[in-house]
């Protein structure tokens, strides 16, 4: 995974890439070079999240809602969708999906040319690039949904990859949309997957005219200003208060660029809080029972709408992302921007900051399905939290620093760490991991199920009998625990060669949390 350490990269790669970059504000502009005075975020670009992103996400999430109940009437329509053959054009050294979530690309394509034309007939032939790309991740268990939106602006490390045509492209130092004005969808994905290590399922790729064909499908969206507008750029006059937008008033608040400070991280977040409501009125409109206005909605929205051939053609992935949004709920769906700071080399650009964005990134890889066991017979066992569980951890493979990285990941969700130490044997690696308490602790079993239940993939039954370590030492956690437990068996957790990871669920990261967007974000922006 690339480090992501821009502060002192000079290099720029290709000029003509750069340049393409900067698109000119949707007004044929340049667009501004300037911060906020507080060293706040930039102002005057463009939103990382346009008008595509969310049709996109709208697409996605409407049109899979309605697979179950209307699944002929989307198969009728869904040649209307343009596709593309993913098939031999993605790096051959991409992430594995192992753990059973669905993580979806989203784009939005800025591109002016057919029915986009009267949004910038300036920039006709400027191409195409994406000023939305937003990650949504379903969880494993199907019971949430983690958007991640990645600034336009961000300048990451672009690995060489193959255009959409097949055409080679360098690997360079740019601003990450650059990766889709150079190669299309396929450099996007192989970039985000070597920056994050997240391995991307499925994309869906939706251009301006969409936008409003969903809007009017759901009958409008309420949003709630916090202050009157009127903007001759966005075409948009709008009172305080709350609005039911539609058509071109909406297209032109989710475009709409001065207001408030101007920022990026504010545009972001209002338009976070415009999807958001989107969610809410999809998931319980009568779209989605009324065959009639299905069927007009998909037609419509096909017109510009791109997909892999793998997710137009797979039925079953089709049917899992429908259970999936199907069981969501308004409070499982969060939105979150990439942890940024101002670029030191160029005050108009942003790197991600670190480490909040690996934690980020981590915990999105890491949302393991953990497959239950057959439940023993006998009485059931006492519930135990994490917090009363001790546990020694030791390392019984040649990876150094193992015991000490997990024990940091246990304290991370509560565990007591105890101890670290060494249990590798002479004769080579511990082949399997396991957990251990004393043959004489009789709740023995029942803390070890609590942390066999952090561990992923399948299930580990807790043994009886613990091991003698090579070598212990007393673990300091990075945090002191407040009341550590005193009574309790002390577990061994001894760390094998089929070592499965520590399960991280899929939760913001503490430190980002005051950046989320759900349905109890403050709706007036």
């Amino acid at each position: 995974m690339s480090d992501h350490r821009h502060a002192g990269a000079k290099d720029r790669g290709a000029e003509p890439g750069r340049r393409a970059s900067r698109r000119a504000g949707d007004d044929g502009g340049p667009p501004p070079e300037n911060l906020p005075p507080n060293g706040g975020p930039p102002r005057g670009r463009k939103s990382g999240l346009g008008v595509g992103g969310w049709v996109s996400i709208a697409v996605t999430g409407v049109m899979v809602l309605g697979t179950l109940g209307g699944y002929t009437l989307y198969r009728n329509t869904l040649s209307g969708f343009n596709t593309i053959d993913l098939s031999g054009k993605l790096s051959a050294n991409r992430p594995v999906n192992e753990t059973g979530a669905i993580n979806v690309l989203l784009v939005g394509s800025d591109t002016r040319e057919g029915d986009n034309l009267q949004y910038g007939q300036k920039m006709i032939n400027a191409g195409k690039r994406t000023d939305t790309i937003i990650l949504m991740h379903i969880s494993p268990n199907r019971d949430k949904a983690t958007l991640i939106s990645f600034p336009r602006d961000s300048v990451v490390d672009m690995p060489a990859c193959k255009g959409e045509t097949g055409v080679p492209v360098a690997a360079r130092h740019e601003m990450i949309n650059a990766a889709y004005n150079e190669g299309g969808i396929t450099c996007t994905i192989d970039t985000l997957e070597s920056l994050t290590q997240i391995p991307i399922d499925h994309f869906v790729e939706v251009d301006f005219t969409g936008f409003k064909n969903i809007v009017d499908a759901l009958d409008g969206v309420r949003i709630c200003l916090k202050e009157p507008v009127n903007s001759k750029k966005a075409k948009l006059t709008l009172s305080a208060g709350w609005h039911n937008l539609k058509g071109e008033e909406a297209l032109g608040y989710v475009r709409l660029r001065d207001y408030g400070d101007g920022s990026d991280i504010q545009r972001i977040k209002r338009q976070q809080v415009f999807l958001s409501k989107v969610v809410d009125k999809a998931t319980s409109s009568a779209l989605l029972t009324d065959p009639g206005k299905l069927f007009s909605f998909i037609g419509a929205a096909s017109k510009s709408v791109r997909m892999d051939k793998a997710l137009a053609d797979d039925t079953q992935t089709l049917v899992r992302i429908a259970q999936s949004a199907k069981a969501l709920t308004a409070s499982g769906v969060k939105f979150i921007t990439v942890p940024w700071g101002a670029d030191p080399d160029d005050k108009n650009r942003v790197v991600w900051r670190q480490p909040a964005a690996n934690e980020l990134f981590e915990a999105i890889r890491s949302d393991t399905e953990v497959l239950p066991t057959a439940a023993p017979a006998g009485p059931a066992k006492p519930t135990v939290k994490n917090e009363q569980v001790r546990v020694q951890v030791f390392n019984g493979t040649d990876t150094p620093g193992r015991a000490k990285e997990v024990a940091d990941k246990l304290t991370a969700q509560g565990f007591v760490v105890t101890n670290v130490g060494n249990a590798r044997p002479v004769a080579g690696n511990v082949p399997t991991t396991t957990l251990r308490y004393a043959k004489k602790d009789t709740e023995g079993a029942a803390y070890g199920d609590t942390l066999a239940a952090r561990l992923s993939g399948e299930k580990r039954t807790p043994v009886a009998g613990k091991v003698k370590p090579i070598s212990t030492e007393a673990y300091v956690p990075p945090t002191p625990v407040a009341k550590p437990p005193t009574t309790g068996p002390i577990l061994q957790l001894v760390i094998g060669a089929d070592w499965p990871g520590v399960r991280v669920p899929t939760k913001i990261p503490d430190s980002l949390k005051d950046q989320v967007v759900d349905n109890k974000t403050d709706p007036c922006q």
